[in-house]
């Protein structure tokens, strides 16, 4: 029932969508953005974002547009709490830079001699992989992320003994690949050198100094907090889809912070003004330079027919880089479920911009983020909104195109095995634990917090679906894009599974360990 209530309003959320004026005087600068932004909520079907701009050392611009609470109508202002997911990247690196000033830490040193217990897959990457390297992406490791999102786990400990089995996809400082868990590690070396938690330094040295007091550290405290947002995606039929909270408190120094626009902007002033806030310094400013300066390539960047202007692709410490029509801007996107963020600022154009919202995966940051640079730096009219819609459903196009073929081709030749024969629990170090069991002639796999239905495709290839916890299951659209395939020893039994869980990585192999009560796994 409250889902349907929540698709009833989602015509009054796109059509009526609200603007929170902040406390901030208006700026003619601002004219007529109230209702373009209007118009990004309808054409994403976005709940609500928060907005904060920055110029120098004053907030110019700050306002909340739709809601927090769509079944509720409880609007976004710019005191809304939403999690900023990679935003948070910034801030761990900033812990870093200042144990560097104070000769705790020399980050072109192998991080190694400062966390004993970090150990890569081979010895080369042990003894030479360092803080830079960590900070900048280069280590040789891809993402992993389903290692953390789908094996997760709150133990700081446990999540860095998996890095020793995760296999490099290129050589040490050869190549930018972007890694969370590497940020995850930062956060234990400040753990170690300071005595104190990741999160308590982020509190004692940067939220208190900058008077950030609505921000926090962890799911607990954003519950807690005075005006929370909900996260939101979009169902096929476009209505509002309320989603869960994501609890990411072992991968925290990745990702783990919640805050508002207003404190936010805070955060982009000292970032503008040299490290400095309100005469503090808060960034070191020699970490600073290095921080917004490009330490890894992402790739060539070279400007494209429709973004000629638009072009170098470069990471620092925290930081992505570009040219963005002729100006030096630095930022970072920041996803969890239900919510996306991006803090961006120019530099040499003492301007800074802060987009928080409340959907899944959005355009919406982007969108509102580009709208206010070409305004404020005076560049040339732009129609983004329009421009990443056409891009979005051309890309949304093809993916369904390429999801038919793919069901034309798939053949359904019989398993090898009677269902229960693959029921067992099944390991790969630099993931976890995945237990497959059998529940009404059906087989079903858990994860320390996933549930998945195994849909047999060909052969001993099963397709996961994942199963939500308050939702159920979806056979049309809870395909989760991964296939496991079943694998027998010489005697013919199951002995694992391979399994392909992220693109860029190769299938790796989760062996079977059997269970006291023997290979007959059953639902606990």
């Amino acid at each position: 029932m409250k889902l349907k209530i929540v698709a009833a309003f989602l015509s009054i959320v796109s059509l009526n969508a609200v603007a929170q004026q902040g406390t901030v005087k208006a700026d003619s600068r601002f004219n007529g953005l109230d209702t373009a932004f209007q118009c990004v909520l309808k054409t994403w079907n976005a709940a609500g974002f928060a907005v904060a701009v920055v110029q120098g050392n004053k907030v110019i611009y700050a306002k909340g547009f739709g809601y927090r609470d769509a079944l509720n109508k409880l609007p976004v202002t710019p005191n809304t709490i939403f999690p900023i997911g990679s935003c948070t990247k910034a801030f761990t690196t900033t812990l870093i830079g200042k144990l560097e000033k104070e000769g705790k830490v020399d980050i072109d040193q192998p991080v190694k001699n400062y966390l004993p217990e970090l150990t890569f897959y081979n010895e080369e990457m042990t003894k030479n992989i360092n803080l830079r390297d960590m900070m900048s992406h280069r280590t040789g490791l891809a993402r992993f992320d389903m290692s953390w999102y789908m094996f997760n786990t709150p133990s700081v400990d446990d999540l860095l003994k998996r890095i020793k089995y995760m296999v490099p996809t290129a050589g040490l400082r050869e190549k930018w690949q972007y890694n969370n868990f590497m940020y995850m590690a930062q956060g234990a070396v400040v753990d170690k050198l300071t005595g104190k938690t990741w999160a308590n330094q982020i509190n004692e040295k940067i939220f208190i100094p900058l008077g950030m007091t609505h921000s926090n550290t962890s799911l607990a405290a954003l519950l807690k907090s005075k005006e929370v947002s909900f996260g939101y995606g979009v169902k096929p039929d476009q209505s509002l889809d309320l989603l869960d909270y994501y609890d990411i408190s072992g991968m925290a120094p990745a990702g783990a912070i919640n805050s508002n626009v207003n404190d936010m902007a805070k955060w982009m002033m000292a970032w503008i003004n040299n490290g400095k806030y309100e005469g503090k310094e808060i960034i070191p400013v020699d970490f600073r330079k290095q921080a917004i300066s490009s330490q890894a390539i992402l790739d060539g960047g070279l400007p494209e027919k429709n973004a000629s202007n638009i072009y170098f692709a470069n990471y620092g410490l925290g930081w992505f880089m570009d040219s963005y029509k002729g100006h030096y801007r630095v930022e970072h996107g920041g996803n969890i479920d239900g919510f996306s963020a991006i803090s961006t600022f120019f530099p040499a154009d003492s301007l800074g911009i802060v987009v928080l919202s409340n959907q899944n995966v959005s355009n919406v940051p982007e969108i509102v983020k580009n709208i206010i640079s070409d305004r404020l730096l005076h560049l040339k009219y732009q129609d983004w909104n329009s421009q990443l819609k056409k891009s979005a459903d051309k890309r949304a196009t093809i993916a369904k195109a390429e999801k038919k073929e793919e069901t034309i081709q798939t053949q359904d030749h019989p398993v090898t095995h009677p269902l229960a024969d693959y029921a067992g629990v099944y390991n790969y170090p630099a993931y976890g634990t995945m237990k497959v069991y059998m529940k009404n002639d059906s087989l079903y796999a858990k994860t320390s917090v996933r549930t998945v239905w195994l849909k047999h495709t060909n052969y001993d290839i099963f397709e996961l679906f994942i199963i939500d916890r308050k939702k159920g299951l979806n056979a049309e659209k809870g395909s989760a894009g991964i296939n496991v395939q079943f694998h027998m020893n010489s005697s013919g039994s199951i002995d694992g599974f391979e399994t392909q869980l992220e693109g860029v990585l190769k299938p790796y192999f989760f062996v079977r360990t059997e269970e006291v009560t023997g290979s007959k796994v059953t639902e606990q």
